[in-house]
C-alpha cells in the first residue's frame, strides 16, 4: 500500500464501511431466520410482526446501499407469499 495520507484515510474508511455493511447484513439474516421460524410455527400474528421488522431493515440496508433494490424486493416478496399461505390457510 502506498504511504500517502489519502490513501491510508481511504483505507480506514473502507474497513470501517465492511464492518458496518457485515453487521447489518448479519442482523438482516438474523431477521429473516426469526420470520422463517415464525412462519414454520404457522402464527400469522407473529409472522406479520417478524415481517413488518424485516421489511423496514431491508429497506433502510437497501436505502444506505448495503444490498440492492431487487435483492431486498425479492427477499420481502418471499417472505411475505410464504405469511400470506400461513394467514389464509390458517
Amino acid at each position: 500500500m502506498a504511504v500517502h495520507t489519502s490513501v491510508i484515510k481511504r483505507h480506514q474508511q473502507s474497513l470501517k464501511r465492511r464492518a458496518r455493511n457485515i453487521e447489518t447484513k448479519s442482523k438482516l439474516r438474523t431477521l429473516i431466520k426469526k420470520t422463517r421460524q415464525a412462519i414454520d410455527s404457522k402464527s400469522p400474528e407473529n409472522a406479520s410482526i417478524q415481517l413488518r421488522a424485516v421489511n423496514k431493515a431491508l429497506s433502510k440496508a437497501v436505502s444506505k446501499g448495503i444490498i440492492k433494490n431487487n435483492t431486498g424486493s425479492r427477499w420481502l416478496s418471499r417472505l411475505s407469499r410464504a405469511a400470506a399461505k400461513i394467514s389464509t390457510a390458517g
